[in-house]
C-alpha cells in the first residue's frame, strides 16, 4: 500500500517542479519581457488568474485586476473590458516593434508599436521585481479616448 502513496507523492512533486519555470519566469531585460508578452498564448494562463497576462504583470497590477474582479458583480465586465495588450477587444498584434527602453533604477518606460487593423502605439511602464522585469502599467495616448490602466482603475473607485 505504501508504494502507490509514494508514487503519488513523487508524481505531485515532479508536477510542481515542471510547472515552476512557467510561473517563475523572469525577464532580465525590458525587451525580453515585452517580446515574450506579445508571443504569449493566453490559454496557458490559469482561469483563477486576475488577468490573462498575470505572469507578465507586477504584483501591484495583478492586485488591481484582482480587486476589480472581486468587486465586479457576476456576469458583469470589470473596469478593463478590453485587451490592453492589443488596445482593443478583437484582433491581434502584428509587426510588433519594441522600442529602446528608458531605464531609471528599477523602472523602465518602453514604447511598443504594432498593427491591429490600424497602427497602435502603447507605452509601457515596467518595474523590476522578483529578479526580473514586470509590466506595471500600459497606456495608449492616441485617439479620441486616451487611457492608461492605472487611470481606468483609479476612475473606477
Amino acid at each position: 500500500m505504501r508504494l502507490p502513496a509514494l508514487f503519488l507523492s513523487a508524481f505531485c512533486a515532479l508536477s510542481a517542479l515542471l510547472a515552476l519555470p512557467a510561473a517563475a519566469q523572469t525577464y532580465k531585460t525590458p525587451e525580453a519581457l515585452l517580446k515574450a508578452l506579445y508571443s504569449y498564448d493566453t490559454s496557458k494562463t490559469a482561469e483563477s488568474a486576475p488577468s490573462l497576462y498575470s505572469p507578465f504583470f507586477s504584483d501591484q497590477l495583478n492586485a488591481r485586476f484582482q480587486d476589480d474582479a472581486d468587486t465586479t458583480e457576476p456576469g458583469d465586465s470589470g473596469t478593463i473590458d478590453f485587451d490592453p495588450v492589443i488596445s482593443g477587444q478583437d484582433g491581434q498584434a502584428t509587426d510588433v516593434e519594441v522600442g529602446q527602453p528608458i531605464v531609471l533604477d528599477d523602472t523602465a518606460e518602453v514604447e511598443v508599436t504594432f498593427q491591429n487593423s490600424e497602427p497602435v502605439t502603447l507605452y509601457y511602464t515596467l518595474v523590476k521585481e522578483h529578479g526580473g522585469w514586470k509590466v506595471d502599467d500600459i497606456a495608449n495616448q492616441q485617439g479620441e479616448y486616451p487611457w492608461s490602466l492605472s487611470a481606468l482603475f483609479d476612475g473606477a473607485r
